[in-house]
């Protein structure tokens, strides 16, 4: 009987963002409990573990660790949690593959290829001959590392991403069959000359269904082990950044090459197509007063909390307050509101000023008034495939101040805006609020697009602004689409 390790260090690296991912930052469980904490969720460990359930493998658990998106990691971080992860498997008697969970865009203060530093490491202490497949983040920037240290890479294939569990599954039956079946991966990486837009890397859309269907249909060829698409990371100024297209074969360097290729090209070839036309916070605004398709969510593009902003952008509330809106929902992180909030006490008014705190990139605080609604520990359990696969969320200590007929949620944490559940924890039905603003890019859709009359993408400035030309990147690769 095989033993496999599992385990995973994960973090997406904005790289204009001045707020570093010190080792606090992550959370992380270690050994057995990895199990209790993720084998029924939606992300690949719960798939690897699953996995291991049905190809009879012995599992040893070693250490996995998430932290939300936000500045570059430290090295004090990075070197503690990689040796987190070398110990536990230096305690496996006899190790004969790893299951490995990387997002592919960690960038490191000393390492612009965290992810790829990670593979050397683990390739310098046990050799080159130990099967590691690694599952990757479909915000990916590959780099030509990743691929030759790994044994094989499998990355998500939706956006928002509800398959983590299904890419798990996949990794564990290509390890049963490195194992038992003797296949030889082998990988070829093709990396078009271009920045994928955000908004376009929504995989239910064009350009991304398509190609992505195409993948799907390359899988069904016995010759081919995994076609993998990314959309890539725009908010890392390294030279990896952009679209990846990873091709793994049995043993047959040729063919995953000139499918890579292929698959490259399908989004090169439409590259002059993907062009911005989105409306600033005061016409977004106004166009959601007029609508009657409730509730209509409004995107705040720039501030993409799961793309490492700091989600107290305050454009389109200060537009929602300036333009004497009603009937909407948003949620800034504002931790000493939130304590101004618990001293007044529910049922008590209150005046503050909200938001744009964290930096000058999103916005001046707004003055808000109104009543102290609720106060709530933050804690809240989504059991739906979402993006991000975790089923137990914090946002932390939370206060819900009623507006007029407005509700403005006061977090303590960061929370990436993906599951509705977020506000059914704290009472407030989404679907009968006339707006509803999201801190995010795509995927939130997951959850948000199933009750939407109409959904607003709105250009707003920020950490995670929807156009490149708004960003300096001076270590990118060059000419690149759509900088040049």
């Amino acid at each position: 009987m095989a033993t496999i390790a599992i385990g995973g260090i994960m973090h997406e690296s904005n790289t204009f963002s001045n707020t570093p991912t010190n080792f606090e930052a992550f959370s992380h469980t270690i050994g057995d409990d990895l199990f209790s904490v993720w084998k029924e969720t939606h992300h690949e460990m719960g798939g690897f573990i699953q996995g291991a359930e049905d190809y009879n493998y012995t599992t040893h658990p070693t250490v996995m660790a998430t932290a939300t998106p936000a500045g570059p990691v430290t090295n004090d971080a990075f070197d503690k949690l990689t040796d987190m992860l070398v110990q536990q498997l230096k305690a496996v008697p006899k190790l004969d593959g790893l299951l490995l969970a990387l997002h592919g865009a960690m960038v490191v203060e000393s390492y612009p290829d965290g992810d790829g530093e990670v593979l050397r490491r683990l390739r310098e202490i046990f050799g080159e001959s130990l099967p590691i497949v690694v599952t990757l983040d479909h915000h990916a920037n590959v780099s030509q590392q990743m691929v030759e240290k790994s044994t094989a890479l499998v990355i998500y294939k939706t956006n928002p991403h509800i398959d983590q569990r299904q890419r798990g599954l996949q990794a564990a039956e290509l390890m049963m069959r490195i194992l038992r079946e003797n296949v030889t991966p082998t990988q070829a990486l093709t990396k078009p000359p271009m920045i994928l837009n955000i908004l376009y890397q929504n995989t239910s859309a064009q350009p991304m269904c398509t190609i992505i269907k195409e993948a799907e249909q390359l899988e069904r060829d016995a010759n081919i082990l995994v076609a993998n698409v990314a959309a890539g990371y725009p908010y890392a100024d390294v030279p990896e950044v952009g679209p990846s297209f990873v091709v793994v074969t049995d043993n047959n360097p040729q063919l995953a090459q000139t499918e890579a290729n292929r698959l490259s090209n399908m989004l090169w070839n439409v590259h002059d197509q993907l062009t911005l036309n989105l409306p600033y916070a005061a016409d977004a605004v106004r166009q959601a007063i007029t609508s009657d398709q409730h509730p209509i969510i409004l995107v705040e593009m720039g501030d993409n909390i799961g793309g490492g902003s700091p989600g107290d952008s305050t454009f389109i509330l200060a537009e929602l307050l300036r333009q004497k809106a009603s009937g909407f929902v948003a949620v800034l992180c504002d931790p000493e509101s939130v304590q101004t909030c618990v001293q007044v006490g529910v049922g008590n008014q209150v005046s503050l000023q909200v938001g744009g705190k964290a930096d000058k990139q999103h916005g001046e605080s707004v003055s808000i008034h109104g009543k102290v609604h609720l106060i709530h520990d933050g804690h809240f359990i989504e059991t739906e495939p979402r993006h991000g696969g975790q089923k137990y969320h914090n946002q932390g200590l939370t206060a819900v101040v009623a507006v007029r007929d407005s509700l403005v949620v006061l977090t303590s944490n960061r929370q990436t805006p993906f599951s509705l559940q977020q506000l059914l924890s704290l009472g407030i039905d989404p679907k009968a609020m006339r707006m509803i603003v999201v801190k995010a890019a795509i995927a939130y859709r997951a959850a948000y697009e199933p009750i939407a009359g109409e959904i607003i993408e709105v250009d707003t400035p920020g950490l995670t602004a929807v156009n490149p030309q708004h960003f300096s990147y001076r270590h990118v690769r060059r000419p690149l689409f759509p900088l040049d």
